[in-house]
């Protein structure tokens, strides 16, 4: 599949789009209350757009491990404002968030992509979806962000186990009606796994793209610092750089990132290297 039908836009995926993460949050795990006031966000937004962004992904909720749960009307009071001002900014508008009632409100304001770490699984969130023109990101996770690094385990393979969740999903969502022209999958990383399990649903990336385009979420996370030694998530910057050439390499068609100046540069070396091969 070469296009996604993502709300207001039919955006290509012949290249690996890159997602810019805008967290208007206090808590998040790498940038939490740096972009939390509605001026701070916006400008956050307006430079991730100047810096190459082909899609901004806004989230008003943190969900890195252990964070403590918010309302729904704060998550609503932190997102819709920003989206507001940004309806127009003319690239896709992403909304990450769990709960229905705020993807409902979302939508009402222009969102083109619901990005769901809980996979529509919220009560009338399919339904609500199928009702609409918005592209989808099915994600996996096992437990909840107040428990899910404290003992991750898979009964079998976790490339296996990842793939049979997403696939499952997927095939509710298209029941339901959503269009698969609509639909990405996200195996979740760091949602309730171990390093190892990380890295080996990153080495077997292109699996999950036989079920839907990939997003991958990798940026500034624990895997990175572990194996690199660097504990301070923002410091991560060239190992989430690697991180993200490894996922393009392994078929993801759209990168979320934080990065997104340091991450399109060396894409474009990448293409530039693919294209001279």
């Amino acid at each position: 599949m070469n296009t996604l039908h993502c709300g207001r836009f039919t955006l290509s995926l012949e290249r690996p789009l890159v997602m810019g993460i805008v967290n208007v949050t206090p808590d998040s795990f790498s940038d939490g209350g740096r972009h939390a006031l509605p001026d701070q966000a916006l400008d956050h937004a307006l430079k991730l757009v100047r810096d190459g962004a082909d899609i901004l992904d806004i989230g008003g909720e943190s969900t890195r491990p252990d964070a403590a749960p918010v309302t729904v009307q704060q998550e609503m009071d932190r997102v819709l404002p920003l989206l507001e001002r940004l309806r127009d900014i003319g690239v896709p508008l992403s909304l990450d968030t769990r709960h229905t009632v705020v993807m409902q409100a979302g939508l009402a304001i222009g969102v083109d992509l619901i990005n769901d770490v809980a996979a529509l699984e919220d009560d009338g969130a399919v339904a609500l979806l199928a009702g609409s023109d918005a592209a989808v990101c099915l994600m996996h996770k096992q437990g909840e962000p107040q428990n899910m690094q404290h003992d991750p385990s898979y009964q079998r393979d976790v490339v296996d186990e990842v793939q049979a969740y997403l696939t499952e999903r997927v095939a509710v969502c298209i029941a339901a009606g959503i269009g698969r022209e609509r639909l990405l999958v996200d195996p979740g990383f760091g949602f309730g796994k171990t390093v190892d399990h990380n890295y080996a649903l990153l080495a077997h990336l292109d699996r999950f793209a036989t079920i839907a385009p990939v997003l991958a979420g990798l940026s500034r996370k624990t895997m990175l610092g572990a194996v690199t030694g660097i504990a301070e998530p923002a410091a991560r910057v060239s190992a989430s750089v690697a991180g993200a050439l490894i996922a393009a390499g392994r078929g993801a068609a759209i990168l979320r990132v934080h990065d997104v100046r340091e991450t399109c540069e060396a894409l474009a070396v990448w293409r530039a290297t693919r294209a001279a091969g």
